[in-house]
């Protein structure tokens, strides 16, 4: 039975006594970053009326956003590891809360999207601390339950976006309510700052790697890298483009990448994101890819969903809300016991949440498309309720195994790998089923036909997907996570 304890020595150190307490501050933080990836959704037509904003334009505010926050996840984590998170923290919420009163009182489309792709920014350098931080402040099965609730906030946060905005935009208005889906995050970042600075642990002494220094080339190759996958995903939304080109440079800077960071551990500096984990920590390659192959799958259906309820039967941006809320609810009740169960049982978790969410997203395909609004609720809500069960227990899980052996000091960095990938998962399921769903649309006329044939690209990436997550299990069935 193969161990997984980390390669830095656990239980040495008598744990921090305030963790709980540092966990649930940096998990509000992070469900606001993570909140605003899906929140916008539904707002696009009143952002669209009362911008006057082009269709490009609109694309742009919702997905620069994801732009900027996958370029700077694994800088952000790797800044956390060497200078403290406390720092990067402050640094990254007061950008986030900055970005967002800017968006919040922009007078026309240019604003909003300038503000939208700092606010990404933010977020990038803000949540990989929360990965980092667990695997600093806990070990064993505690680990498990703190990454439990991280999975349940990554889940709920893309699950209730929808929700929240249309409860917002229904209590303010079309006019002001999106622009209060933003200007939210600024009282509740400013308490979050003063827990932060009072809770959560200083700089790393320098034997822990502590004061190292950012490498520079290695951040510009990988920051080229995932720019040449994502930005041609953002553009492609909004028609044909020949930013597509750039599909081609993002494997030769990748390659670019990893042999420079092999370079740079040889001659014994610090790298940006040590690459011989993927060969050396059990899991981490395939858990990197299961994570982004299920955010392919799942992320994009919100965003469909939304479209075609809103402006295929004319739903309201709250009852859209609404109808995807199960979801979030199915993800809640089982997201932090998949995070114990997974110090059990491995990947097994795993394998049998993909499988849920399998069976809800196909019972979605075959009984909502054609549908009007008012047959929607029991044929929506229910396969919606099932899919986030097993939703619940594939996320968390999930980071539990993939980080299970990272040492602490890459932790940062090594978690915004991991969350890197989802953000690329995400803008490319965007980028798949709207294609799927607006081009079947024009060549036959037929929303639900759009609707079907996005939700069958969905399916395709959880099954693939599922394959590798059977795959990492057939390979080591015996994996546990390390015991306190």
């Amino acid at each position: 039975m193969t161990d997984l304890r980390p390669a830095d020595p656990e239980g040495a150190i008598e744990p921090d006594p305030a963790r709980w307490r540092i966990l649930a501050v940096t998990l509000v933080i992070g469900f606001m970053a993570l909140l605003d990836v899906t929140i916008v959704n539904v707002a696009l037509p009143s952002i669209r009326e009362g911008l006057g904003a082009s269709s490009a334009g609109v694309q742009w505010i919702v997905s620069g956003y994801a732009l900027t926050f996958g370029l700077t996840l694994v800088a952000g984590g790797r800044l956390g590891d060497t200078h403290g998170r406390r720092r990067m923290m402050l640094i990254g919420l007061t950008g986030f809360i900055a970005s967002s009163a800017a968006v919040g009182l922009s007078p026309n489309e240019g604003t909003v999207i300038a503000a939208r792709l700092l606010q990404g920014v933010a977020a990038g350098l803000l949540t990989p601390q929360n990965s980092g931080l667990i695997q600093q402040l806990f070990s064993g099965p505690e680990r498990g339950r703190a990454f439990g609730l991280f999975g349940l906030t990554v889940s709920v946060s893309a699950a209730t976006g929808p929700i929240l905005g249309g409860l917002i935009i229904a209590a303010l208005g079309e006019d002001y309510g999106w622009r209060a889906i933003f200007l939210v995050n600024v009282p509740i970042g400013l308490v979050a700052l003063v827990f932060v600075a009072r809770l959560v642990p200083g700089p790393p002494a320098p034997e822990d790697g502590g004061g190292a220094q950012l490498d520079l080339p290695g951040a510009v190759l990988l920051g080229a890298g995932v720019l040449c996958v994502l930005l041609p995903l953002v553009a492609v939304m909004s028609g044909p483009s020949p930013v597509l080109v750039l599909l081609l440079g993002a494997p030769l800077m990748l390659v670019a990448f990893n042999r420079w960071e092999r370079r740079v551990v040889a001659r014994g500096s610090a790298p940006l994101l040590d690459v011989a984990l993927l060969g050396q920590a059990p899991g981490y390659a395939s858990g990197i890819a299961v994570g982004t192959l299920y955010f392919t799958g799942f992320t994009g259906v919100f965003l469909v969903l939304s479209v075609h309820l809103q402006e295929a039967l004319g739903l309201s941006p709250l009852a859209t809300g609404l109808l995807l809320t199960p979801f979030a609810v199915g993800s809640a009740v089982t997201a932090t016991s998949a995070g114990r169960w997974v110090s059990r049982i491995g990947r097994q978790v795993t394998v049998l949440g993909l499988v849920v969410v399998l069976v809800g997203l196909a019972a979605v395909a075959v009984a909502v498309p054609g549908r009007d609004g008012t047959d929607l609720w029991p044929l929506l809500v229910l396969p919606l309720l099932l899919a986030g069960l097993g939703g619940g227990a594939v996320v968390s899980p999930n980071f539990t195994l993939t980080l299970a052996d990272v040492p602490p000091r890459m932790g940062g960095a090594a978690g915004g790998a991991l969350q890197t990938g989802q953000r690329i998962g995400s803008a490319l399921g965007a980028a798949l089923m709207m294609a799927a769903y607006q081009v079947t649309i024009s060549q036959t006329g037929d929303t639900a036909a759009g609707l079907r044939a996005a939700l069958g690209t969905a399916l395709l990436m959880i099954v693939a997907a599922l394959v590798l997550a059977v795959r990492d299990l057939r390979l080591d069935t015996g994996r546990e996570l390390p015991q306190r």
